[in-house]
């Protein structure tokens, strides 16, 4: 019998679907069932590698965690990765497909895809008690509806209840409930057969009536309020770096300071995320020159573009200021991207990054890049003295050591070495995403900064990452499952437990 589904819609972006998403996978999971996550088509920076080497959007990832099940390219068979402006790369199941303009895609790509998602639904359905799908942006936007294969398409191939999402705190929430269902087909709205008012902050009484109203008007059932939580949970895109005000400290606030270059086409910039768990430790992330200050530790971080991106660093003046900081005793830690402009020269002669011409890295490290079209996707584990390091790799370039001046960062499980580290320390470069997700490793280099600042150092028991993400998915469960009413979820997606 093919599974039961329930799909995760919203009334824009960044509403909460993936949140909502990951709650539901770990409240089945909980209640007994075999759950799957699914998005068909995924735009984002953050991605996630399977156990395979496939390249999936990071939402699923976590959402496969969230659901106690082994992550695979079936649950996001088709990922985009915003490269330039108007461009994206393609990976159809993991792996890199080609790049292309917007136009071209949703002219040319998009019906090409459908056998490719309509395989992996079917698949998913003949293992999986109950899959939780998730849309993308909004069902209603008119001029993308023929071509849209992320929304009500997918709840029609999955036959999935599709559960509305909107979000009270950007304000007008039952107009954006009202106006997405008005612009449904009368076969899509009959699909939608709940509400969910996310990001609630307030007294719950107050919506009594604009709930009634709600309810009245579309004949849907608000499934449930969720109150606004900060949840520590990877985000899936960029949009999260503009909204979470409280990872912006002011610049003095902490006893360690944190920098991070926001970086035009920056990517997996969750690499980040340990150090706003870390106490007395600000993050900033810095767009402009005058933010720089004069921070204990500049972090240089992945990027879908490292050419541009290094071309864009040196166009304000961040080169000649790095240059200064690592000469007054700043730590310096570039990943990916990053670990390539802290090099000497960057090569591309076979124009995989652009148009084929070389550039002047940072020389920070004595280190050549040659840029490769067989882009590198595979999780990885490494050592460095008695310290083991989990992580993944996700890269087009190829890197080596000119000079023995310096050596490399870990030693890799498969025989390879990985990154560059200066003989002071100061400097590193390393391929290794996932790096300070080592939450061991973070507290030994916070720890680093706060004596050389005199401060006392912080004790070194602390949480590994895989308990954090625990606590955060049950957390997140218990959260939602107070606040929403779920013996009507499971009657809609038909499941009795």
């Amino acid at each position: 019998m093919p599974a039961k589904a329930i799909m995760i819609q919203g009334t824009a972006s960044d509403v909460g679907k993936s949140m909502i998403c990951t709650a539901l996978c770990r409240i089945f999971s909980d209640d007994g069932l075999k759950v799957v996550p699914f998005k068909s088509q995924n735009m984002a920076l953050n991605s996630f590698v399977t156990q395979d080497g496939g390249e999936i959007g990071r939402a699923q990832g976590v959402q496969a965690e969230a659901a106690r099940v082994v992550a695979t390219t079936d649950m996001n068979p088709i990922l985009l990765k915003p490269k330039q402006d108007m461009v994206s790369e393609v990976i159809v199941h993991g792996k890199h497909f080609l790049n292309m303009d917007a136009k071209s895609y949703r002219n040319q790509f998009v019906q090409e895809a459908m056998p490719i998602v309509e395989k992996s639904v079917r698949t998913l359905q003949h293992t999986y008690d109950v899959i939780v799908l998730e849309g993308a942006g909004s069902p209603a936007e008119i001029n993308l509806k023929d071509r849209d294969i992320a929304n009500m398409r997918m709840a029609h191939l999955a036959d999935a209840a599709v559960v509305l999402v909107a979000d009270i705190d950007r304000g007008g929430v039952f107009a954006s409930i009202v106006g997405t269902l008005a612009l449904l087909d009368e076969d899509e709205r009959a699909r939608v057969k709940g509400l969910i008012i996310n990001k609630f902050r307030g007294l719950r009484e107050l919506l009594d009536d604009g709930i009634e109203w709600v309810e009245r008007e579309t004949g849907i059932p608000v499934l449930g309020v969720i109150p606004y939580v900060d949840v520590n949970i990877e985000a899936e895109d960029s949009l999260a770096l503009s909204s979470l005000r409280f990872k912006k400290p002011k610049l003095g606030e902490f006893a360690i300071d944190v920098a991070m270059l926001r970086l035009p086409r920056i990517s997996n910039f969750t690499d980040i995320d340990p150090f706003f768990d870390e106490p007395e430790v600000g993050v900033r992330l810095i767009g402009h020159i005058k933010e720089l200050g004069t921070p204990d530790l500049l972090i240089i971080p992945g990027t879908k573009s490292t050419m541009d991106d290094l071309a864009w660093l040196k166009e304000q003046g961040f080169d000649e200021a790095i240059q200064k900081l690592q000469q007054q005793g700043t730590q310096i830690i570039g990943i990916c991207g990053g670990f390539q402009m802290l090099g000497e020269t960057l090569l591309d002669p076979d124009a995989v990054e652009g148009d084929g011409e070389a550039a002047q890295g940072l020389g920070l490290l004595p280190i050549e890049t040659v840029f490769v079209g067989d882009k590198k996707t595979v999780q990885m584990t490494g050592t460095r003295g008695q310290d083991t390091f989990t992580g993944y790799e996700i890269h087009l370039g190829r890197t080596k050591i000119l000079r023995e001046e310096v050596a490399p960062f870990l030693q890799l499980a498969d025989g390879r070495v990985d990154g560059a580290v200066s003989t002071d320390e100061q400097v590193i470069g390393t391929y290794f995403h996932g790096l300070f997700h080592n939450r061991s490793f973070t507290r030994q280099l916070v720890n680093a900064l706060r004596v050389k600042k005199g401060l006392v150092a912080l004790p070194s028991d602390v949480k590994s990452d895989a308990e954090r993400r625990e606590d955060a998915y049950n957390m997140l469960a218990k959260h939602v499952r107070t606040h929403l009413d779920m013996q009507k979820v499971y009657e809609i997606v038909g499941v009795s437990i």
